[in-house]
Parts: structure tokens; sequence; C-alpha cells
């Protein structure tokens, strides 16, 4: 092992620029079940939230600038590991029944990934599988050479 390498333990949390804390908060809750843990003031007013989720997702925080939540709005910065790709079918079901357009679970290069979510801002929340279908080749890069072009159509199953 190469004792160069700094150790790391994860990722501590996700940061996103948001126009609207009360907004947002409401949605990360209602949607996706987290609930706030901390709040972050400057002179009195609230300007940042910390959320945890009680069933193993990340922790979020939500910054209010306005700004930088416009510039951000339709990027993908993360996708959220869902365990298995029942999981990932009850929550496609869920937000469809809170009226929240997205992808519908497809197959992907090794598990199941559900795009297309976007939070209030436009930010586009996707979940990935962390079951596989497929197993990727040990000790070599495992190339996927198009992936949205060479997909399975939807609901097909690898």
């Amino acid at each position: 092992m190469d004792t160069q390498v700094p150790q790391f333990d994860g990722v501590h949390h996700l940061k996103l620029p948001v126009s609207d804390l009360d907004r947002s908060r409401e949605w990360y809750q209602s949607r996706l079940g987290y609930a706030v843990a901390m709040e972050f003031r400057e002179n009195g007013k609230v300007m940042g939230l910390a959320l945890n989720h009680p069933d193993g997702g990340p922790r979020l925080a939500l910054r209010l600038d306005p700004g930088k939540a416009a510039s951000s709005s339709g990027f993908d910065y993360f996708s959220i590991g869902v365990p298995t790709k029942a999981a990932m079918d009850a929550l496609s079901t869920r937000l469809t029944q809170l009226g929240d357009a997205h992808g519908g679970v497809q197959v992907a290069s090794l598990g199941w990934i559900l795009p297309g979510l976007s939070d209030p801002d436009g930010h586009e929340i996707r979940f990935y599988t962390t079951e596989s279908h497929k197993k990727a080749p040990e000790g070599q890069v495992y190339v996927v050479e198009n992936p949205r072009r060479t997909a399975p159509p939807r609901n097909q199953e690898p």
C-alpha cells in the first residue's frame, strides 16, 4: 500500500446552493425523508441548513445563495445510493405519487438508475442502486462506451 495516499472516511456531506431555504427544506423532507439537524445563522438570519437522513442517505447541507443556485440548475452533482432495485422501484412510485416528474427506473452500466428528478432549484437528483446486475471486471478499467446510447430501453431487464 502506498503510504503517501491520504486516509479518508467517506463523504462527510454534500452542499447545494438554494434560492429559498424553507422551500428546499420542505422538498427534501417531504420527498426524501430528510430532517434538519443544524441551522447556520449569520447576523441572526438562517443562511444554511444541515440535513440528516434516517436510513442511510448522505448528509446534505443547503446554503442560501440564489445566484449560484440559478447558475447550477440542471446539473447532477451526485447520485444517492439505493440498496436494491426493489427499493428503487418503491422510490420511483413514491415520487410519482407526490407528482414529481422523473425519468423512471432504468438499467444502467452496473445497476439501475433513476434520473431526471429535480429539486426546487432545478438541481438534478439521481439515484443509483448499489445492487448490481453485472459485475465489473476486476483489475482493469471498465469502459462504458456511449452509456446513454447503448443502454437497454427503459424497463427492459439486463
